[in-house]
């Protein structure tokens, strides 16, 4: 009886082998965001101890830390006030000798229809909290001409209610993918936008106004939902660099019971 090879996508060269660092998008400084972050940086110097040149990030978040954000999220009390992805980009690039950027911005196109200035990079990774933001995200990347040196690949979106949340790696496009006679080689990843995109629109109307404190906060998004999404979020991106495949495009999260259903790809 003739078996069914397992489906994988093989990773881009573009992030196993590159002649400089992978360029990062990492859209959000909030509570996934904050701890994306730092998760980054942890791979950052993992990669480079390995010979690998390592990840250069920048951070896109125009809001502004405030009481609330204190507590679940990666501030300071003396940093009330502050551009979030300043903040945290200065936290950084202190502790770690990095040159990573903050823009104080949305990451959004102009009335022109031009993406935003410095956009370009081969990862990016989404933490936002509205459906648009995703919707925007995905049109930019259905845009981009392909051409120059940081060339879209990878799109992965972190998405979470009170006690559940998603991730979801996507190709931006199709991706050249190696012959195989053992595994079944799959070249494209759907956007979000694509795969859930009926979902994403029918949970807009859950109320995104911002937390007067962190109480009222967690009410919409428990303590730990965000860190243990960030964790295993990168774990997979982690395993896209040191395995140079995945049989996995994301996972569902429910830390109510403590349950996690992996999405093959």
């Amino acid at each position: 009886m003739k078996t069914e090879k397992a489906r994988v996508h093989f990773t881009c060269q573009s992030l196993i082998s590159p002649y400089n660092p992978v360029t990062v998008n990492l859209i959000g400084a909030g509570g996934t965001g904050s701890k994306v972050l730092t998760a980054l940086l942890e791979m950052n110097h993992s990669l480079i101890a390995l010979g690998h040149p390592g990840l250069t990030v920048r951070l896109w978040d125009d809001d502004v830390i405030t009481e609330a954000n204190l507590g679940r999220q990666r501030f300071a009390e003396s940093e009330v006030g502050l551009y979030k992805s300043v903040a945290l980009i200065n936290r950084v690039n202190r502790f770690a000798g990095t040159a990573w950027k903050a823009e104080t911005v949305k990451f959004e196109r102009d009335s022109n229809g031009r993406q935003p200035e410095h956009s370009d990079a081969t990862l990016y990774l989404s933490c936002v909290d509205s459906v648009a933001a995703r919707f925007e995200i995905a049109k930019i990347l259905k845009a981009h001409d392909g051409r120059g040196h940081n060339q879209p690949r990878y799109w992965m979106d972190f998405g979470n209610s009170h006690k559940t949340g998603q991730v979801i790696l996507a190709t931006v496009g199709k991706l050249p993918q190696p012959e195989s006679k053992k595994y079944t080689p799959v070249p494209n990843l759907p956007f979000v936008t694509d795969a859930f995109g009926e979902l994403l629109l029918q949970s807009e109307t859950q109320d995104d106004t911002p937390s007067c404190s962190l109480a009222e906060a967690l009410l919409k998004q428990d303590l730990y939902i965000n860190a243990a999404l960030a964790q295993l979020g990168c774990s997979l991106l982690w395993n896209l660099f040191r395995e140079g495949m995945t049989a996995y495009r994301g996972f569902f999260l429910n830390i109510a019971d403590f349950r996690a259903q992996p999405m093959p790809v």
